[in-house]
């Protein structure tokens, strides 16, 4: 898995606005297990996908059912004409046969079209049928706009993939929008919950998930954490979603485990690996390995999964790893806490970044929320606020320091973007409410889950005084999607005005909430 090498042909630059046929047809029986066999032609039937995508640059993503040397090209048009030949890895067991090609020097604000095509290593005229997709390149210009979307908590609490109600069928929804990119914000997989065959649901109905052997318990091997990642690439709705729409991706606790933390040894009975350390690390090698992630590629010298996706001069994506770096999960009435859940490190270059962007719009991409109390168990936190609404203690110390740091650098145009509690919200967070009042006002929103059960809304902590103006949840924890819908989030830009406007999306085309932000505003 390393970068790729380019041709020397250029592509050719128009700017197309269509969308990209699914990828072909998957066979679920040919799917459930990797093929060794010598004989036939590689095929990629897990599709393809993109990640990170800039003004200029992307990654393409590809996997293979047997060693195979990956082959990029990529075009202005679907035709593939004067298309740009790209050299990629060889695909092999050491990487689950999975591969990344980075594709530099594109143009931008440009439809580019890319097929892949898997050629046998001993004998590149032995090649499969090439896959196809499709991305759009960040734009050059401000007044091109920008339109994403965004959620989170996919195949969780057993709900899997439900051939009955079509799949994810959410999925399907959010490609007919045609955003520019996806932002997944974390709980990619559920690696410690696994998927029975079929579910009673409370009036009868039953529940009948596709199974496979590594979602049949908690993943604890390196090849159980990759077949985690596979599962969800069995449903149709995800695959032809990945052709069309690139993804800006970042990792929680179920692609490891429940309310996890770097030093924890579990009690858990299910696990024989107690170790989380050793869990989280063949964890975040699958997540690499299945994800277009530009900070994870092999060939880096700093893998991490926190980074920053420049997209063009009206947005900046900051992604945060809240998982990596964390102290131990607590009551969070510490007076003293320089870990949190940043780590001092990511918070140094959190505000260094926040610090040199110019974008007009600065996301930060949090896979927990700030100020809705996520507990573990009876006593203690899993995410910041801790329900206790005086003066910030624990690991809300180290948020206040951030919120300070953005208001006395005037730093302008932020907001909060999160999934996680498995319901959707606006929270509008301000000075005069709170306890601590040494910020901005800014908005944290809410979306998801996209394919996993719904909850009760959390509580609300007053240190950063938010005000929930908007929140759609169940009334009963751990709805199927047959019961709930799913729900995900959009992010529109308007080019011209550089007003942002939020959409709170339901799944069956509904919005249930908008609200627009005015550019360059320290506070809203």
């Amino acid at each position: 898995m390393s970068y790729g090498t380019p041709s020397p042909n250029p592509a050719r630059r128009s700017v197309l606005r269509g969308s990209l046929a699914a990828t072909a047809a998957l066979s679920l029986g040919a799917a459930a297990a990797p093929a060794l066999a010598l004989s036939g032609r590689p095929r990629a039937a897990w599709g393809v996908q993109a990640g990170d995508v800039t003004a200029t640059s992307g990654l393409v993503w590809v996997r293979a059912d047997r060693p195979a040397r990956m082959l990029v090209e990529t075009a202005a048009t679907e035709s593939f004409r004067g298309a740009r030949r790209w050299y990629g890895p060889l695909l092999g067991p050491g990487s689950d046969f999975t591969g990344t090609t980075a594709l530099r020097g594109l143009p931008p604000g440009e439809q580019i079209h890319y097929r892949v095509t898997l050629a046998d290593p001993d004998d590149p005229r032995r090649a499969g049928e090439p896959v196809t997709g499709t991305f759009r390149t960040a734009p050059a210009r401000r007044r091109d706009g920008v339109r994403f979307l965004w959620s989170g908590d996919i195949a969780g609490q057993g709900w899997g993939i439900n051939p009955d109600i079509g799949g994810f069928r959410a999925f399907e929804e959010m490609r007919r929008l045609d955003p520019d990119f996806f932002l997944c914000s974390g709980d990619t997989v559920y690696a410690d919950g696994p998927i029975q065959p079929s579910v009673t649901l409370p009036d009868g109905r039953v529940w009948r998930n596709l199974t496979t052997p590594e979602k049949s318990k908690v993943a604890e091997t390196l090849d159980e954490y990759r077949g985690n990642f596979r599962y969800n690439l069995l449903d149709h709705n995800v695959r032809a979603f990945n052709a069309q729409v690139p993804s800006v991706v970042q990792w929680d606790d179920h692609e490891v485990r429940n309310n996890w933390y770097p030093g924890q040894i579990l009690e858990d009975a299910r696990y024989t690996e107690k170790d989380v350390d050793v869990l989280s690390a063949r964890a975040v090698q699958a997540f690499g390995e299945y994800f277009p992630v530009s900070t994870l590629q092999p060939s880096g010298a700093d893998r991490r999964m926190h980074r920053v996706v420049r997209y063009g001069p009206l947005l900046d994506v900051f992604v945060l790893d809240m998982r990596s770096y964390r102290n131990a999960n607590s009551p969070g009435r510490q007076a003293d806490d320089g870990t949190g859940i940043l780590g001092a490190e990511q918070l140094e270059w959190l505000k260094r970044e926040l610090s040199r962007s110019r974008a007009v719009w600065k996301v930060l991409a949090a896979d927990m929320p700030l100020g809705l109390v996520v507990p573990d168990g009876a006593a203690n936190i899993e995410a910041i606020a801790q329900g206790d609404p005086g003066a910030p203690l624990g690991r809300e110390l180290q948020i206040a320091e951030l919120l300070r740091f953005v208001k006395h650098r005037r730093i302008t145009g932020t907001l909060w973007l999160t999934a996680d509690v498995h319901y959707t919200s606006a929270q509008h967070y301000a000075p005069e409410r709170a306890a601590f009042q040494d910020f901005a006002p800014f908005w944290e929103f809410v979306s998801g889950p996209l394919a996993a059960g719904g909850f009760p809304a959390n509580a609300l902590d007053a240190t950063f005084g938010p005000e929930r103006v908007f929140v759609r949840a169940p009334e009963r924890a751990n709805l199927s999607p047959m019961e709930s819908p799913q729900y995900f989030g959009e992010v529109d830009i308007d080019g011209d005005s550089g007003e942002l406007t939020v959409r709170l999306r339901a799944e069956g085309g509904l919005v249930l909430f908008s609200k627009t932000l005015r550019p360059g505003l320290v506070g809203q």
